[in-house]
């Protein structure tokens, strides 16, 4: 079995007035179809409202689904004796670290995982001195994190969920309320866990640039999972993905252009280094 698989996965948000009864139902998720192998790094993308976030909360049972099947780890959601278990294995970074982050001091905050998983105090040190060190964050170890930029606190909340030892990280937005480079800070800790520790990541995104290492993408509208594909799949249907309200990578997007002008290159490229290959062998 994948270490994620969704089958017809359907989340309502039902309101309520104050006597209980119903006064209307949003439904956020309608029908996910969605398989994630262990190790794998998955882009998640979508437009505002289009049910990323409410598939995000659902991966660590934030929150339960109203009809389908999800499973974690082989483990159903909705089996509440499994739920410690699953929060274990897929942690979750938000869009905002000053909501995760809980202590004065840098190490103490990262330890505060795994104190409340039951792990014993010689071992969250050498977590904590692990996962710091993954991050590249050591240096930091002893300061405050409100001294730190948005970047590095955002790789001390991953270093806080590294150290609970997940076999998967959820990163819900990460990077949006970052400037450039604690975009890029916070994306190369992610995938250099990726690469060498085997974690499973799941990146769910707005920043096309994002997602063009991953593996495979799901696009998701309106609560449906609308494309899948590997990053060059994707960003090879430019005009499909603007019906979606989604941009593609600036590369992509200007080597879109070219070929609308009747320049000979292949669709789907990525990178300013395959564009520029691209236009050399094209003269």
């Amino acid at each position: 079995m994948n270490f994620i698989e969704a089958r017809k996965l359907v989340h309502e948000y039902i309101r309520r007035d104050e006597e209980g009864n119903v006064e209307s139902i949003q439904t956020a998720l309608d029908q996910v179809d969605l398989e994630i192998s262990q190790g794998e790094f998955v882009a998640v993308l979508g437009h505002n409202g289009s049910g990323k976030s409410t598939f995000a909360k659902h991966l660590n049972v934030l929150l339960s689904p109203t009809e389908g099947s999800l499973w974690v780890d082989g483990k159903d959601v909705t089996d509440g004796d499994k739920l410690w278990e699953i929060r274990k294995n897929a942690g979750m970074v938000f869009q905002n670290p000053d909501n995760q982050i809980v202590a004065s001091v840098v190490e103490e905050d990262v330890g505060f995982g795994p104190e409340n998983i039951g792990v014993p105090t010689r071992e969250i040190w050498s977590r904590v001195d692990k996962s710091l060190r993954d991050v590249g964050m050591t240096e930091y170890r002893s300061h405050s994190p409100n001294k730190l930029s948005g970047g590095q606190k955002q790789r001390v909340a991953i270093a806080g969920v590294m150290a609970m030892e997940p076999k998967c990280i959820v990163m819900d937005e990460p990077t949006a309320m970052l400037d450039p480079n604690g975009r890029r800070e916070v994306l190369e800790a992610a995938r250099r866990l990726n690469r060498e520790k085997g974690v499973t990541l799941i990146w769910i995104t707005h920043y096309m640039e994002e997602v063009v290492e991953a593996d495979r993408v799901y696009v998701m509208d309106s609560g449906r999972v609308v494309m899948h594909g590997t990053p060059r799949e994707i960003f090879s249907e430019v005009d499909t993905l603007k019906q979606y309200r989604l941009d593609v990578p600036q590369m992509t997007l200007l080597a879109h252009e070219l070929r609308q002008a009747g320049v000979r290159i292949p669709r789907g490229i990525l990178t300013r280094q395959e564009l520029v290959e691209a236009l050399c062998r094209s003269y």
